[in-house]
């Protein structure tokens, strides 16, 4: 008998996984204590790092992009003068600390800016190689350090100069909350910038300054954990499988004070798609560190933890029936089998076959009694013209309950536990309690949202003034090859054209234009479009020196979606004044209403004028069962975008945080599925391996035990089944070997009969065999 096969080995792998989700049972559902800080607080920090980490590589791409973009605009451009090329910068780009040309052969400063540049961190290695004018942190007198971006003026008339430009490395200008604190730090764990700080003068007792302190060394110290532990590869520091940020982001808990616990994400500088784009922020090797400091939860346990060992006793108690069942009704009586039919095939007729209750044994049992007979001489349906007599007299009609019903018991029986704990231990409604920083920590992250996608948008006007400078309206030609150029550079755009006084397109490449209205209550970033489908987000600029003419680009409805995908935030969409919706993370029906009525509620409370402006609101609603976390951000801050009057709007389960209550009812759902599959491979188990070769033993064996000797049979496995069909074929082989031994009936002797003669006429003929 072969040692993995039969019907030993699933009972024994129910039992064993049986005995295994019970003990998982009682230590995920069993007492214990909750986490300090939850892992939602924890999880919505590092989200809270990657935002602020894709908003500092944004802005330092973007700079370094505008710069250069400038620079070969310049380049193509008629010749002019240093003071007016950082003049017209300058009105371009409110972007950078300071600005400085410096003549190349020279070194000699040509024209300066703002804050004053310094000029020692400058050599070869800088200017030449692989690395050339790439950007560089240089640290000023100060103290403090300076992002340095260089671009190259190199006209073909003029000699070659340096275009640098510094702005400081600070936190990106994002909304921090309440008591949250960010800080960008570089290689080694030094913090080159924070914000969230309360000034130390502002403080009103020692108390303050004392936990200002304590939270500074914290800040530090957390630091310096991040920027060592994002020097690792993002693709070892990430779970297998596990997607989302590209780059290198985590959790990290720091001290307490005051019943507070320090809780921090973290992310480094990571390209939006490293597969196709490379990123000057990313290789600068800094990392963004989000702290928050939250109420330490009680840690103890709650009577509806004791549940958890209770199920774990139930499925115990229930595994151990149902694998008592089965070794009663189907193990035992198939080892009874295996023994009756290996005796008989050895020729020990000497008693008759035990009785089995039903089923397919019943059966093969019946037919092995009555096999028993022919074996021991009695005539049977077996030889010719007998009958079943004596010991093989018993014979047994088709039974109701078999194996396959003997086996959906067995899983009723299991299911019994499986369904309710699954469906219904550990279950939540619309009273869970959700931690009020998560409700923060929407509305701070949709308001990042909102100043991301407003000042994408602000950029792409920007880059429209710049290269409306490089527009000649007499020249069509020329004008639909720089607007070639610039849509081949910018991926933000579907189309660019410009238009005259009239409306009319004088050039255009890309999509077929819209209607473009220049009014002067029109703001220049706005949507048309409506009825179509899609929205048409559409940017203009004023061409100079021509009276009238635009240069409109439509933006990209593909590229403001992906500026709203955002783990962790849920579903996230832009709408304008009236809740409609221009764009979304997901799918969605151009100026389509938001799902629900609470939400447009929540867009227009977002618009109202509260002190200097709108301001962004969150909330929790609770309706039906479910708790949904929502947040509105309108479109705030300088810029022409803020003009558009449009709201980033986001919502999501509270169901998918990392919530005690949550993650207990997902662990009970998950112990049902695990009895649900254990059920589905053990009992399919069997019925693959044992029930349905014993259903067709069951008919084999009574047709053989009917009469059929022609039909040979062969075991499907090697295991009871399978002995019990050799044995068969066995005593087939010996009733046919007996067949051909018995002696043929002598038949009675035939008197000679004489030759019929043909009759003579007039007498009858007789019939055939008439005498």
């Amino acid at each position: 008998m072969p040692l993995l096969g039969g019907i030993r080995p699933p009972i024994a792998v129910l039992c064993v996984l049986i005995l295994a989700l019970a003990g998982l049972t009682a230590q995920v559902l069993g007492p214990g204590s909750d986490p300090v800080v939850p892992k939602a607080v924890l999880s919505s920090q590092q989200h809270y790092a990657e935002d602020g980490a894709i908003a500092l590589r944004a802005s330092i791409d973007e700079r370094v992009t505008d710069l250069r973009r400038t620079a070969a605009a310049l380049n193509a451009g008629k010749p002019a003068e240093p003071e007016d090329v950082l003049s017209d910068l300058g009105r371009t780009y409110q972007k950078w600390t300071g600005t400085t040309v410096v003549d190349l052969e020279s070194g000699d400063v040509l024209a300066a800016r703002g804050e004053r540049i310094p000029l020692a961190w400058l050599d070869r290695e800088v200017l030449t190689g692989k690395s050339a004018l790439l950007p560089r942190m240089v640290r000023l007198e100060t103290g403090d350090v300076r992002l340095m971006t260089m671009a190259l003026l190199d006209r073909k008339d003029g000699p070659q100069q340096l275009l640098i430009a510094s702005n400081s490395l600070s936190v990106p200008p994002i909304t921090l909350g309440p008591f949250r604190t960010m800080a960008v730090a570089a290689r080694g764990g030094e913090v080159l910038a924070t914000a969230g700080f309360e000034q130390s003068e502002a403080l009103n007792s020692d108390q303050q300054r004392q936990e200002l302190e304590f939270l500074q060394k914290q800040m530090s110290d957390l630091s310096a954990q991040a920027a060592d532990r994002t020097e690792e590869h993002p693709v070892t520091a990430k779970q297998p499988g596990s997607r989302g940020y590209p780059g290198v982001s985590g959790t990290l808990t720091g001290g307490e004070y005051n019943g507070r616990v320090v809780s921090a994400g973290y992310a480094s500088l990571a390209s939006s798609d490293p597969e196709e784009k490379d990123s000057v922020a990313a290789g600068l090797g800094l990392t963004v560190v989000a702290m928050l400091p939250v109420v330490a939860e009680q840690s103890g346990s709650t009577g509806r933890e004791l549940y958890g060992l209770i199920a774990a006793g139930a499925l115990v108690v229930l595994g151990l029936l149902a694998a008592g069942f089965l070794w009663a009704r189907v193990q035992r009586p198939l080892l009874r089998l295996f023994l009756e039919s290996r005796r008989l095939a050895r020729g020990d007729l000497t008693r008759p076959v035990g009785t089995f209750r039903g089923g397919e044994a019943a059966r093969i049992g019946n037919a092995l009694e009555r096999l028993r007979g022919q074996l021991g001489g009695s005539d049977g349906p077996g030889t010719p013209g007998g009958t079943d007599d004596g010991g093989g007299a018993r014979r047994a009609g088709r039974t109701r309950f078999g194996i396959r019903v003997q086996l959906v018991l067995t899983a009723v029986l299991l299911l019994l536990w499986c369904v309710p704990v699954g469906l219904l231990l550990n279950r939540t409604d619309d009273s869970v309690s959700v931690p009020a920083t998560m409700v923060n920590d929407q509305r701070d992250r949709t308001d990042l949202v909102s100043d991301r996608v407003r000042r994408a948008l602000n950029e792409a006007q920007a880059d429209l003034v710049s290269t409306s400078r490089l527009v000649d309206v007499s020249d069509r030609d020329a004008t639909e090859s720089v607007l070639e150029d610039a849509l081949r550079k910018h991926t933000r755009y579907a189309a660019l054209y410009v238009v005259d006084a009239d409306g009319e397109v004088v050039a255009r490449t890309g999509g077929d234009p819209h209607d473009w209205s220049d009014g002067k209550d029109l703001p220049l970033v706005r949507v048309s479009g409506e009825g179509g489908k899609r929205p048409v987000i559409q940017a203009g600029a004023p061409v100079p020196e021509e009276m009238g003419a635009t240069l409109v680009g439509e933006v990209r409805i593909e590229f403001l979606n992906s500026l709203l995908k955002r783990p962790g935030l849920g579903e996230v969409r832009v709408a304008d004044a009236k809740g409609r919706t221009l764009a979304a993370s997901n799918g969605f029906l151009a100026f389509e209403e938001l799902p629900r009525e609470a939400l447009t509620d929540l867009v227009r409370a977002a618009g109202v004028q509260v002190g200097a402006g709108p301001v962004e609101n969150g909330l929790l609603l609770r309706d039906g069962g479910n708790v949904t976390v929502a947040a509105a951000a309108p479109f705030s801050g300088g810029g022409v975008a803020a003009d558009a009057g449009w709201t980033v709007v986001s919502w999501q389960n509270a169901d998918r945080f990392q919530i005690t209550a949550y993650e207990r009812e997902d662990r009970s759902v998950l112990a049902g599925l695990l009895g649900l599959a254990a059920i589905v491979v053990c009992l399919g188990w069997v019925h693959l391996v044992v029930a349905r070769p014993l259903r067709a033993l069951a008919a084999s064996a009574e047709k053989l035990a009917d009469g059929d000797l022609k039909a040979v049979l062969y075991p499907t496995y090697h295991d009871e089944v399978g002995a019990v069909v050799r044995s068969l074929e066995l005593i087939r082989q010996q009733l046919q070997a007996r067949r051909q031994q018995q002696p043929r009936r002598t038949a009675e002797p035939r008197t000679a009969e004489p030759r019929p003669t043909e009759p003579r006429p007039g007498e009858p003929r007789l019939g055939a065999g008439g005498r």
